[in-house]
């Protein structure tokens, strides 16, 4: 069996995906110029997605990581969030990109937020590469959106489901038999 054996559709391709994610690029490169910009990658999903837009911002920036946990094995959020991973560096005073694969209910987004807020940054604001808007229930404000898409289980493009799927070149909708018989 293949990863694409696992794929019902692809929802966004590899060409839209990179053309989009060098929009993204250009626009973040014209609002933080002149900045003290740290790019903050939530792991693992947004690990594809912080590469290649971090390569399309041109300007002098810091690379660093959280690690969350809210989901498990499953295809939704538990709502509790746990810090698996947290930053390397202070961030007191400096202007914060956080950068997610996706948001559904938000609610791991507000908990980043509220967390991060507390440090002292200049600014947060959000990058999401997927916003799936009819899943939320915490308001969280994006500031940049790759896309939006339907309520669906997608993968790829490092988003995956139980671990597998991330390494795929697009994102794509997985198969309901996929993961019915493990939730």
């Amino acid at each position: 069996m293949t990863l694409a054996d696992g794929i019902d559709r692809v929802l966004i391709g590899g060409d839209s995906l990179r053309a989009r994610v060098a929009e993204l690029g250009q626009q973040i490169t014209a609002d933080y110029a002149g900045r003290d910009l740290v790019l903050v990658g939530v792991l693992k999903g947004a690990v594809m997605f912080m590469v290649d837009l971090a390569r399309e911002i041109d300007l002098p920036l810091e690379i660093d990581f959280m690690a969350t946990s809210s989901y498990g094995q499953s295809t939704e959020s538990s709502g509790v969030v746990r810090i698996l991973k947290d930053l390397d560096r202070s961030i007191g005073g400096r202007d914060i990109l956080i950068v997610e694969d996706i948001v559904d209910t938000g609610l791991t987004l507000k908990y980043l937020i509220e967390l991060l807020s507390d440090r002292g940054p200049r600014s947060i604001r959000v990058c999401a590469l997927i916003d799936k808007q009819k899943a939320r229930k915490a308001d969280v404000d994006l500031e940049y959106v790759g896309f939006r898409i339907p309520d669906e289980f997608v993968v790829g493009y490092g988003l995956d489901y139980a671990e597998i799927y991330r390494n795929l070149p697009y994102v794509g909708v997985l198969k309901p038999s996929m993961y019915e018989a493990r939730d």
